[in-house]
C-alpha cells in the first residue's frame, strides 16, 4: 500500500535542517546589516548581536519544546490550535503567514537588486524572473535537491565569510583602528542604544523557526527538530557576532559614508576592490539559498493551512504524486514574487516583521499553556523551562514588536483584521471550529 497522499515524506537528517535554517537566515546578512546596526548601537554591533542571540535563544527553546511535543508541520499555526484554540489558531498561522509569504518576495527582490548592480547585463525584472524560475524548479522537484543546493551554496558563503575573517585579523594584527573592549562597548554606547540595535539585529535571525514547518519531512522529527532549531539559533548567532566584532574592530565608531553598504566599503578597505566584488558575488549566491529555503517552508506552512481545510483544500492542500511537493503553493509564491518590482521594501519588511515577532509570542505562550495543561493531567513539568523562560521569551518578543515603525504596526493591523474577517466566515461567526485534517481522514482517502 502506498503512503497516504496528504502526508510529506521524511528525508531530511540533523545536519539537513541546520543547513536549511542557516540558509534561511542568510548568514551572510552580516555584512549588509553591519553598517545600520553599528550606527544604532553608536558603535558595538557585536554586542548587539549577542543580545539579540540571547534573545532568539529563548524563543528557540520554546519551539524546541513544542516540535517534540507535536511533530507535525505547521509551526506555530498547529502549536497554537493544540494547546489555545482554533480560533487562535489560525490567527497565529495567518500572522505567520504573512511573515513567510512575502520574506520570498523580498529576498527575490534584494537578490535581483544585488545582481543587477554588479552584472546590468539584465535589468532587475530579468534577474528577477532567473532566481524566482531557478528556485521554483529546485523546490517543485524536492526538498532532495533543495538540501543539495543549500548545502552547496551555503558552502560558498561559508567560504566568503572565512575570508572576510582571515582579511579583519590580519587587519588587526598590524595596527588596528580600533581595539577588542572598544568594539564590544564604545564610549557613546548605551543600553538603550544596544536594545535598539538588537531589535534591528534580531530581524538577521528570522527562519530559524521555518524548521518546524518542515516537521513531517525530517527523520525522527521529535529528537532532530528541536535540535536542529536551536543549533540554527547559536550558529547564526555566532557567525553574526564574530564577523561583526572584527568589522568594528577594524572600523571603529560610526562614521561611514553609507551604512547600508558598509560592509562591501570595509571589505574594499581591507583588501581591496577585487576581493569585495568576489565577496558580494559569493554572498549573493548564499542568499540565493536563502531564496530556495524561504519558498520551500512557505508552500509547507501553505500546505498544511489548506490540508486542514482552512485555505481551499483542492488547491492548497494538493501534493505532486511523484514529487510530493505542494506545487500549486510552490507556484502562487513565486507568481507573488513577480509583484515585488511594484512594492518597497519598506513595506514588504514592516509586513514580515510584524507577522514574525507576533508569531514568536504566540509560540511562548503556547509553551505556558502546555505546563498548565501537564500539570493539571498529573505531569511535573520545571517551570524554569515551561514557564520561566518562555515568559522571558515571549516578553522580549513583545518588546521587539513595539519598536517597529507606526507603519508595520497599522500594515500588520490591517492583514490581522482581514484574517478575523475571513474566520468569521469560516466558523460562521465563530460557532464552530475551524475544520482540521485527521490522520484517519488521510487514511480512508489512500489509495491501495
Amino acid at each position: 500500500m502506498s503512503a497516504p497522499t496528504s502526508r510529506l515524506v521524511p528525508t531530511l537528517g540533523l545536519a539537513s535542517i541546520v543547513v536549511f535554517g542557516l540558509a534561511y537566515m542568510s548568514p551572510s546578512i552580516v555584512a549588509s546589516t553591519f553598517g545600520v546596526i553599528a550606527v544604532t548601537s553608536n558603535g558595538a554591533a557585536p554586542t548587539a548581536y549577542l543580545v539579540a542571540t540571547l534573545a532568539m535563544a529563548l524563543t528557540a527553546l520554546s519551539y524546541g519544546k513544542l516540535a517534540r511535543i507535536y511533530p507535525a508541520s505547521g509551526s506555530v499555526y498547529t502549536y497554537a490550535r493544540k494547546l489555545l484554540d482554533s480560533r487562535l489558531g489560525f490567527l497565529a498561522g495567518w500572522a505567520l503567514l504573512l511573515d513567510y509569504f512575502f520574506l520570498p518576495m523580498v529576498a527575490w527582490f534584494i537578490t535581483a537588486l544585488y545582481l543587477n548592480v554588479q552584472f546590468p547585463v539584465l535589468p532587475v525584472w530579468g534577474w528577477l524572473t532567473v532566481v524566482i524560475g531557478v528556485s521554483t524548479l529546485v523546490n517543485v522537484v524536492g526538498l532532495v535537491l533543495a538540501d543539495r543546493v543549500n548545502k552547496a551554496l551555503l558552502a560558498l558563503t561559508a567560504v566568503a565569510l572565512a575570508a572576510l575573517v582571515v582579511v579583519c585579523l590580519h587587519e588587526v594584527s598590524g595596527s588596528p583602528a580600533g581595539t577588542f573592549t572598544g568594539s564590544l562597548w564604545a564610549p557613546a554606547t548605551s543600553v538603550g542604544a544596544i536594545t535598539a540595535a538588537a531589535a534591528i539585529a534580531a530581524y538577521s535571525f528570522l527562519g530559524f523557526d521555518a524548521i518546524s514547518t518542515l516537521s513531517e519531512e525530517v527523520k525522527d522529527a521529535e529528537r532532530n527538530v528541536p535540535r536542529g532549531i536551536l543549533l540554527t539559533v547559536l550558529i547564526g548567532g555566532g557567525i553574526f557576532f564574530v564577523v561583526a566584532l572584527l568589522m568594528q574592530w577594524v572600523h571603529p565608531g560610526t562614521a561611514f559614508d553609507d551604512p547600508e553598504t558598509a560592509g562591501y566599503a570595509i571589505a574594499a578597505d581591507v583588501a581591496g576592490q577585487g576581493f569585495a566584488d568576489v565577496f558580494n558575488v559569493m554572498t549573493l549566491l548564499g542568499g540565493f539559498a536563502s531564496c530556495v529555503a524561504i519558498q520551500a517552508s512557505t508552500s509547507r506552512l501553505m500546505y498544511v493551512m489548506g490540508r486542514d481545510g482552512v485555505l481551499p483544500k483542492k488547491a492548497f492542500g494538493y501534493l505532486h504524486p511523484r514529487f510530493r511537493t505542494p506545487v500549486f503553493n510552490i507556484l502562487l509564491i513565486a507568481a507573488a514574487g513577480f509583484f515585488a518590482t511594484k512594492l518597497s521594501l519598506a513595506t514588504a519588511t514592516s509586513f514580515i516583521n510584524f507577522g514574525a515577532f507576533l508569531a514568536f509570542t504566540v509560540v511562548n505562550i503556547c509553551v505556558i499553556a502546555a505546563f498548565v495543561r501537564f500539570r493539571r493531567e498529573g505531569r511535573q513539568m520545571p517551570v524554569l523551562g515551561y514557564v520561566v523562560l518562555p515568559t522571558l521569551g515571549a516578553l522580549v518578543d513583545a518588546y521587539l514588536l513595539t519598536k517597529l515603525s507606526g507603519n508595520a504596526i497599522l500594515l500588520g493591523s490591517g492583514w490581522l483584521v482581514i484574517g478575523i474577517v475571513y474566520l468569521l466566515v469560516l466558523t460562521r461567526g465563530l460557532r464552530q471550529a475551524p475544520p482540521e485534517f485527521t490522520v484517519e481522514e488521510a487514511t480512508e482517502h489512500a489509495p491501495a
